[in-house]
């Protein structure tokens, strides 16, 4: 296997870890309107993911930084062509940022509120472009000769790529209320859950549409076998969380994301993004890719702090896992 072999597959695998992680506190976000009933039980999901979310992001920050080093075209046709899409995604995350950071500065209702509002639409916006994102990758766009992007927004806004935003919203919402019911007690617990099993219903009719459509326009049996992985992960992880079992529940539905995310890099390869116009103009792994000298410098540098920092986050994970509940928040009168 040639390193930029390795790198698609390093990059995949920090999309994968990015989905698991920021998917479920995307989710948490979007249950500050669905689940929550009042300011009480809406402080009680946002510290659920408080001591996490910022540092979920990283694997965003990481997967943007490797694309970059790894696959300079493949980075800069993306950016260029998913200009306005990814702006708002990056909007959204800075201001979710600011939101969780502000929203307790001060105790007016007013103030508090409109974070709230913050938290739910910077929560929801990203979770639906994250889906149409890559969706468009995988079904591919108008790319010329010189490897630019010469369609416009509305060509981004297909059916499928749409159906692919419905997919990542409803999943990463799903994930979001089995980790509430896992991280909860008392009544918000029970509620979490039997929205879970309604989400897990929602989403598994959306996503077996989107996997089928995916398999048989661009599938092989490589892929074939990552959708049914997470066909069956979703159906574990909907009766896992009817019995009460949030612990399983969670991680098939982690599980359901990283074979799915799998599949759609399955499909790609080799290429990184496919063109709609001519197959010769694809892009792919070996010319989009950096110098061969430049993936060893990478794969080293790689090697040595890419387990350091899953090792820190992991202890974060551990430190702050006791369940809490309304009873665990303080009257700010």
């Amino acid at each position: 296997m040639e390193l930029h072999d390795v790198w698609f597959v390093l990059i995949a695998f920090l999309w994968v870890g990015y989905f698991f992680l920021d998917g479920f506190d995307f989710g948490v976000g979007v249950l500050t309107k669905l689940l929550a009933r009042d300011r009480t039980e809406r402080r009680v999901l946002i510290n659920t993911i408080g001591p996490v979310w910022d540092g979920n992001e990283v694997w965003l920050v990481t997967a943007g930084g490797a694309t970059f080093a790894a696959f300079p075209e493949w980075y800069a046709t993306l950016f260029s062509g998913f200009y306005l899409p990814l702006l708002l995604i990056l909007f959204c995350l800075i201001v979710r940022g600011v939101a969780f950071e502000y929203r307790h500065k001060r105790d007016e209702e007013r103030w508090q509120t409109n974070w709230e509002h913050a938290i739910f639409w910077t929560s929801l916006l990203p979770a639906l472009l994250w889906g149409v994102a890559f969706g468009n990758i995988v079904r591919g766009v108008k790319i010329d000769g010189r490897k630019e992007y010469v369609g416009n927004l509305f060509d981004l806004l297909n059916p499928y790529a749409i159906l692919g935003g419905l997919v990542t919203l409803t999943l990463f919402t799903f994930h979001g209320a089995v980790f509430a019911a896992l991280k909860t007690v008392g009544d918000i617990r029970v509620r979490a859950r039997r929205l879970a099993l309604k989400l897990g219903l929602i989403t598994a009719v959306l996503a077996f549409g989107f996997l089928i459509w995916t398999q048989v326009s661009r599938g092989d049996g490589k892929s074939l076998i990552a959708m049914i992985v997470a066909v069956v992960a979703l159906v574990g992880a909907v009766g896992a969380i009817k019995v009460g079992r949030e612990g399983w529940s969670f991680a098939l539905s982690g599980v359901t994301i990283a074979a799915a995310v799998a599949m759609l890099f399955l499909t790609l390869f080799p290429n990184v993004m496919p063109s709609s116009l001519n197959e010769e103009w694809n892009l792919t792994v070996t010319n989009a890719s950096s110098s061969p000298y430049t993936l060893k410098i990478m794969t080293w540098c790689a090697g040595i702090a890419a387990p350091l920092v899953m090792l820190y986050q992991g202890w974060t994970y551990w430190v702050f896992r006791k369940r809490i509940g309304t009873q665990h928040i303080a009257d700010v009168h």
